[in-house]
């Protein structure tokens, strides 16, 4: 290959990367502003908590299933034809939100969110494991998570859209949709992924993921339980602890403000210093913030400290498993690993708010967090017993 040819694949990788990220942005804010504004639509009309977090598990639901026909529905149709239809299948669904209001309504309008973000987030986060080398996979993976991220504690800020009706949110993320899905369609090539070999089955490459780097593949299922928790269950939490939903709009945010902080040194870090070490660490620190978060009361100000603390330390959770995992397995086993990550990501995401839900439900509120502490904290202790070996 020419000098001009190399040029022109790095700058066309570069340019794919970029809109992979304005992607994942985009998936990141749909889901941080969807769980909070309609939990708290629903609390005010008078919604009980169970049902109000059974009904936010229904993006994960979604999200599950779309995880189990991810991996055949990609290599028959490719990277960019999947992100289009997972980004469609969204911005119809928000649409639907404001014309079609009531809990059975946005039950059936979330499975089909969770579908959509499913398919943005498999698609993507592969395409971006696969062109990234193995010297700089903590890094680029860890931007990635970075970027959704940002997109996540956007999200919340959208509650203040509601002071303009119940349908601005709603119409807002479905403009920025409209955009990508035209930058997607114009600008992204054509990609499929490399064929599986032959004779190996996909329960066969979803059970060599599981035996030989287990311990990576359960940070998505942590990561997830608290996403889903803290978006669905904390704006709950938080009004009967007696914050405002002004108050709560402005700390939601704050766990991914200490993801963005963190997200990308600690990535770096497990470049160079291992990534075993790195989530043992951060998993043990984020739990014990998190065990701590029922002791601050009503407290604003330490509320946002804790929250800042626990989200920078355990924000980068599912990049830095799923670069974990590919260190350990071999490429053709990645697309398995990735199905397995989304799948634990998925099933914490369903758990987490009606989990979350009943705690609230029976009165243990801080029950959220000492149970989310508690979980953290035995994943890093976990980790010592873990050693990575290389498939055969």
């Amino acid at each position: 290959m020419s000098d001009r040819q190399t040029l022109t694949v790095s700058k066309s990788s570069k340019l794919n990367y970029i809109i992979l990220i304005t992607v994942i942005i985009a998936a990141g804010l749909s889901q941080g502003l969807l769980l909070p504004v309609l939990s708290i639509l629903l609390e005010q009309r008078g919604v009980s908590s169970s049902l109000n977090g059974l009904n936010a598990a229904a993006l994960y639901v979604g999200s599950f299933a779309m995880t189990l026909a991810a991996e055949r529905v990609l290599g028959a149709i490719g990277f960019k034809k999947l992100i289009a239809a997972g980004i469609s299948l969204v911005l119809v669904s928000l649409i639907l939100f404001p014309l079609l209001p009531g809990a059975k309504a946005w039950f059936l309008l979330r499975l089909l969110v969770g579908v959509g973000d499913a398919a943005i987030n498999y698609a993507a986060q592969l395409w971006v494991l696969l062109m990234t080398p193995a010297a700089h996979r903590g890094r680029n993976l860890s931007f990635y998570g970075m970027s959704y991220g940002l997109g996540f504690s956007l999200g919340p800020l959208g509650i203040n859209l509601l002071r303009f009706g119940q349908a601005a949110p709603f119409a807002a993320i479905a403009l920025l949709f409209l955009s990508i899905l035209i930058l997607v369609l114009l600008k992204l090539p054509d990609s499929h992924p490399d064929t599986a070999a032959h004779g190996e089955g996909q329960a066969r490459r979803f059970a060599r993921s599981y035996r030989f780097a287990w311990y990576a593949l359960i940070p998505a299922l942590l990561y997830g339980y608290m996403e889903a928790s803290l978006n669905s269950n904390f704006p709950v939490y938080g009004l009967r602890i007696g914050f405002s939903a002004n108050q709560i709009a402005a700390l939601l945010p704050f766990v991914g403000i200490g993801g963005l902080i963190l997200q990308l040194p600690l990535g770096m870090w497990s470049d160079r210093y291992g990534r075993k070490k790195i989530l043992i660490g951060s998993g043990a620190g984020g739990g014990l913030a998190f065990a701590l978060l029922p002791l601050a009361g009503d407290s604003f100000l330490v509320t946002m400290l804790l929250l800042t603390v626990a989200g920078g330390l355990v924000g980068s959770f599912f990049s830095l498993g799923l670069s974990f995992a590919a260190d350990i397995l071999p490429r053709n086993l990645l697309p398995a690993a990735n199905v397995v990550s989304s799948f634990h990501y998925s099933l914490g995401s369903i758990i987490g708010p009606g989990i979350g839900g009943l705690l609230l439900q029976f009165g243990w509120a801080g029950g959220i967090f000492a149970l989310l502490g508690a979980l953290y904290i035995l994943f890093g202790l976990t980790g010592l017993l873990f050693s990575p070996r290389k498939p055969i």
